[in-house]
């Protein structure tokens, strides 16, 4: 089975024009190039923009699968205990709590070893699993300066995961599709 991933800025405008090409390149993945499973990490609002639409397409097309790949400090629900999650941790927060519901969650080979930049093998981990990345990359972006100790004044610019995770996919030869290039 063909499978896609999907990588992102942690921030970006959410428009109905996005929303609608992101609904036909993934209808084009199902029916086209006979993607059934789809790769989701956390963090960004655009994986939980792809999230949503793949769930509603599943209504469409139930047999699509949902599997996530988590990182140590991360976890998430299968389908059938999101209801009673939700119900739980939302009476803790005291306000309603949406937990992102999947069919499968995927523990790559260095979940448990990774050190601070986790996130970038199991980017990579998702990339090796699949035949599709769908990217929402802007070249210029640029991550917020970070400083480098607790007390210090001086800063640094980090990388951006998502040019780490775009690089990797280019590398390893993936057929990629940025939503950022048709951006208008």
């Amino acid at each position: 089975m063909k499978s896609c991933s999907f990588f992102g800025h942690r921030k970006i405008e959410e428009t109905e024009e996005l929303k609608n090409r992101l609904k036909s390149v993934i209808i084009h993945l199902i029916e086209k190039e006979k993607v059934e499973i789809f790769l989701f990490g956390s963090r960004s609002d655009f994986n939980t923009l792809c999230h949503a639409v793949v769930t509603q397409l599943k209504e469409r097309y139930p047999h699509l699968q949902r599997r996530a790949y988590t990182c140590r400090s991360e976890t998430c629900t299968i389908e059938k205990e999101r209801d009673h999650w939700e119900e739980i941790y939302s009476r803790i927060e005291n306000r309603p709590v949406s937990i992102l519901g999947v069919e499968e969650e995927v523990e790559h080979k260095t979940k448990w070893v990774a050190g601070k930049a986790q996130y970038v093998e199991r980017n990579q981990a998702m990339i090796d699993d699949s035949d599709f990345c769908v990217f929402y990359y802007n070249e210029e972006y640029k991550p917020p300066l970070r400083q480098h100790r607790r007390n210090s004044p001086a800063t640094y610019q980090p990388k951006s995961g998502t040019k780490i995770a775009y690089e990797y996919a280019k590398q390893k030869k993936k057929e990629i599709i940025n939503l950022f290039d048709h951006n208008d």
